[in-house]
């Protein structure tokens, strides 16, 4: 009996984690192995523990991926579990997706109660972007567990005043730092300011709880980062994306400054540029291939200052991801959110951001509204309800504004580091404006207002589609007579002046408490099918979308391009035939992406010289013959088209050229199908890569 009341009373949760589950879980198997230069990492850290220490991106060691280790840890040690395949890959992240989802249940209800934390939930469990990224393997909802903990900490150090419950909130934030480095600094404003403002705890105290708590937090999140650089270069793999081979460089330049920038945008909306020269279009890069289905399409073309989930070779079907450039089946414009027009409206206008995050922002900024005036909120957060409110609107207000103006280097799946504040200030709002509308008075305007501009901002995002799916015009029917109907008649109610029968204002309340919810239900039909259309349609690995364009006939194509590998098998079996015992590396090829399906297919180590983005100088000429000359190369790819991803007078062009000039080449007919000339991966095999041999360098060289 007493377990049936505490699922009863527990009912409103426990649906809406079945619901989570289902979005992240269900036909989990269809995304493959998702995005295949994380894989590959994957792949290669099962096989020794060094190579998991150092996240290495290839079997022998070579170069590491450009990101910190826990992620992907998690990752490497389910693979090992469960088997590395595609639900043994994304487990963590969809299991973090639901964890996230209760632990925002958790922290509203302690402050708000029931209804609040349970519409936190639920729009929280139905963002598209959250959904797409719990369903991938680019570890950003790992990062969101974690950060939700921090807080949960925070608030509760708020609360009693205990440093311990401090240091635990920033130990967990320098965990985030090493899982995607500095995105986890984001919520920094946010545990600073609720603690500084909270009146448990005296000034000073609070001047050394913070100096002891900066100090543990940047302790912790430099702890990888300093053991990996005081280990020997000679003795681990290459930092990729670092210009001196640190993680001390590569936090503060490829994952840091490159990352944030506020200037105008350029012509070309920010693109980046290629090797100095600005890219017309950002899936355009120098020395295209027709690749339709290499693991390319697992990584977007962009320049070196893009992030490691774009490749600097091979294009997306007709360049394009599923939203960007106006290409065919394209329902949205722009290729990363950096080239979308900069400003409050970014984030609603027509771009490849605007159906991931928006649907919850209106009842967000009136949740705000409402908050302040309700707890009647003030520099002293005297309690733990204003704690909580301080808490959201830092989180939000930051990285709202970092993505509206911020030019620098960022993806559409970076968006669900709003998701959690978004969803917590609509519960708490909902709830907080429903209070002021019993009230009365000018406040009561404030509800139906902000549920007829949630319905409108929504009612804006579907006419972006309005001509891609029938889907789309039930939905908008849908919302116009839940919300827009909903909204109108709570405004005519609110006209009507109360009378003095309290029967009759309790009646009138519950007729107007059933419109609210109507209201509200009709804002849920969309993102909920948004989201839901991820369990019929296999998503881009490199960039993980949900939401209407999904529901696009003539764009699935795109979204779903390409995450399950398909190497030239032609080739690997060529060159598993010939390999030496004195072989270290099966291939050699100019740049990350190129190897990625190898190395997952085969588990054989491939060498990236220019490391993902093919411009790293992780190996110079003289160190490469001499790998020659011992035999632990033999076969490179070169590009027909001159090389990929680095600077002609970068060792890569130099190793390249020498290859050309000493290697022999290889038949086409030896390693590559004639039907698989479409499938060529990266454009660096058949008919627009050649092969060669370096065997006989190495036996004219024996003994030398």
């Amino acid at each position: 009996m007493k377990r049936i009341k505490i699922i009863k009373s527990n009912l409103g949760i426990i649906l809406i984690v079945i619901l989570s589950s289902v979005l992240n879980f269900v036909n989990l198997n269809i995304e493959g192995y998702s995005n295949t230069y994380y894989s590959s990492a994957v792949k290669s850290m099962t096989l020794s523990l060094k190579n998991f220490f150092f996240v290495s991106f290839d079997p022998a060691g070579f170069v590491s991926i450009d990101k910190p280790p826990i992620g992907f840890w998690l990752e490497a040690i389910s693979a090992k579990i469960f088997g590395f395949n595609s639900i043994g890959i994304l487990l963590p992240e969809a299991i973090a997706g639901v964890i996230s989802v209760i632990l925002i249940y958790i922290i509203v209800k302690r402050s708000f109660g029931n209804i609040s934390a349970l519409i936190s939930a639920l729009t929280l469990a139905i963002t598209p972007v959250f959904v797409a990224v719990s369903r991938n393997n680019t570890i950003d909802n790992i990062l969101l567990m974690t950060l939700l903990l921090a807080c949960l900490a925070l608030l509760k150090a708020a609360e009693k005043g205990k440093v311990k419950l401090l240091l635990i909130s920033f130990i967990l934030v320098g965990i985030g730092f090493n899982i995607k480095m500095l995105e986890a600094y984001l919520v920094i404003p946010a545990i600073y300011i609720t603690y500084l403002l909270a009146t448990n705890v005296s000034i000073k105290k609070k001047i050394i709880h913070f100096a002891i708590g900066t100090v543990v937090l940047i302790a912790v999140s430099l702890s990888w980062a300093i053991v990996v650089d005081l280990v020997p270069a000679s003795a681990r793999p290459f930092v990729d994306s670092s210009t001196n081979n640190t993680v001390m460089e590569l936090i503060l330049g490829h994952n840091g400054s490159e990352r944030l920038s506020f200037s105008s945008n350029a012509q070309n909306g920010g693109a980046p540029s290629f090797g100095g020269q600005q890219a017309s279009n950002a899936h355009q890069p120098p020395n295209n291939s027709s690749n339709k289905n290499s693991s390319d399409n697992n990584k977007v073309n962009m320049s070196s200052k893009m992030g490691n989930e774009n490749p600097p070779s091979g294009n997306m079907p007709n360049g394009n991801i599923g939203f960007g450039g106006g290409n065919q089946g394209s329902q949205l414009t722009g290729s990363f959110g950096g080239e979308t027009t900069q400003g409050f409206a970014r984030l609603f206008s027509k771009n490849m951001l605007s159906d991931q995050i928006v649907w919850f922002i209106p009842l967000a900024l009136f949740g705000i509204l409402a908050a302040f005036l309700k707890e009647k909120l003030t520099f002293k957060l005297d309690n733990d309800r204003k704690q909580q409110i301080m808490l959201w609107t830092m989180w939000f207000v930051p990285v709202f504004i970092y993505f509206s103006f911020n030019t620098g280097t960022f993806h559409p799946y970076y968006l669900t580091m709003l998701a959690p504040p978004i969803a917590a200030l609509a519960g708490i709002g909902l709830t907080e404006m429903w209070n002021l509308y019993k009230e009365g008075g000018l406040k009561s305007w404030l509800l139906p207002i902000a549920l007829l501009a949630n319905g409108v901002v929504q009612l804006l995002m579907l006419s972006y589609f309005i001509s891609s799916s029938l889907i789309i015009i039930i939905l908008i029917a849908l919302l116009m007579i839940f919300t827009f109907v909903s909204s109108i008649i709570l405004i005519f109610l609110n006209l009507i002046k109360r009378k003095k029968e309290g029967v009759n204002n309790l009646e009138l309340l519950k007729v107007k408490k059933i419109f609210i919810i109507t209201a509200f239900i009709g804002l849920l039909f969309t993102p909920m099918v948004g989201s839901g259309a991820v369990l019929f349609n296999e998503l881009n690995g490199t960039i993980p979308v949900a939401g209407l364009e999904l529901l696009s006939e003539s764009s699935k194509g795109f979204v779903m391009a390409g995450n399950n590998v398909s190497t030239n098998s032609k080739l690997v079996q060529y060159l598993k035939a010939n390999k030496t015992s004195s072989e270290k590396y099966l291939l050699v090829v100019a740049n990350s992406n190129s190897a990625s399906d190898i190395i997952i297919n085969s588990g054989e180590s491939v060498m990236s010289l220019g490391g993902f983005l093919g411009s790293d100088n992780i190996i110079s000429l003289d160190e490469f013959k001499q790998l020659a000359k011992n035999g632990e190369v033999r076969f490179v790819m070169v590009s027909e088209n001159g090389v990929q991803g680095g600077n002609s007078s970068s060792s890569i062009s130099a190793i390249m050229n020498w290859v050309k000039a000493n290697g022999k080449k290889v038949a086409s007919s030896e390693y590559s199908n004639a039907s698989s000339s479409g499938n060529n991966m990266h454009g660096q095999n058949g008919s627009n890569g050649q092969l060669y041999d370096l065997k006989a360098y190495t036996d004219s060289n024996k003994g030398k």
